[in-house]
């Protein structure tokens, strides 16, 4: 039996972008007060799992977000790696406008009303966010935002990069802190797309085992490790 790797794969806490609802892929921001506490809050609920390593992206949100979880849960003397394929969506013209503004372009290019109907379709799987990130491409005035398969691509090549590495040093535990849009195309094809319920809130994390050469998505947008550190959090805060 191979090594048996489990990816802990969370999303960034809330920044200042998020916050002002602005668009956020290669541009970058600060996590504000909010995603501070979020991200704190995930490491103290991540305290019962010891990691072996940990992975981000090269931008900021994802380092300050690994920080905080690790300093949280008191793992801050591990590897932290950052992988450049780990990085968010680049949204090309549309990156720093506002998110109605690409969401309402690519609605209407999708034949949608509006972005809450596109969700809606979304979630209903008649359409992918596959159609939606190449309608974004097509919009693009500059010709510099991604469509899906090159998000996909970059993402999965960068997971099974960390699951290889892993895999030669026994079982493990690894944290890996992303983006929104790069996750959801790193695991929907992964068969993560069974278990999709709901866009990706800040800090949410999935589940991933590896082994034997194989990606298994256990669970996806899972919101229980932020509220256990959060009830954590206030205890420790009351002390």
């Amino acid at each position: 039996m191979s090594s048996k790797i489990t990816l802990y794969i969370a999303r960034h806490g809330k920044t200042m972008m998020n916050t002002l609802d602005r668009v956020q892929g290669w541009c970058d921001s600060p996590l504000t007060t909010e995603g501070i506490n979020v991200a704190r809050y995930l490491g103290y609920g991540l305290s019962d799992i010891n990691f072996r390593t940990a992975y981000c992206s090269y931008l900021r949100r994802t380092r300050q977000t690994t920080q905080i979880i690790l300093g949280a849960k008191g793992q801050d003397d591990i590897p932290v790696i950052e992988l450049p394929g780990l990085r968010e969506a680049c949204f090309g013209s549309f990156e720093a406008d506002f998110n109605h503004v690409m969401w309402n372009s690519a609605a209407l290019y999708l034949h949608h009303t509006s972005v809450e109907s596109m969700v809606k379709a979304i979630m209903e799987k008649e359409i992918s966010y596959r159609e939606v990130l190449d309608a974004v491409k097509l919009l693009d005035k500059m010709g510099m935002a991604e469509n899906f398969s090159q998000i996909e691509a970059r993402t999965q090549e960068s997971l099974l990069e960390i699951a290889k590495n892993e895999s030669q040093n026994g079982d493990a535990n690894i944290l890996v802190i992303s983006h929104g849009m790069s996750i959801l195309a790193m695991l929907l094809g992964l068969g993560g797309d069974r278990l999709f319920k709901k866009p990706l809130d800040n800090a949410a994390v999935c589940k991933v085992i590896y082994q034997d050469g194989k990606f298994t998505v256990e669970s996806m947008g899972d919101m229980s490790y932020v509220e256990k550190g959060r009830a954590e959090g206030e205890k420790i805060e009351n002390r």
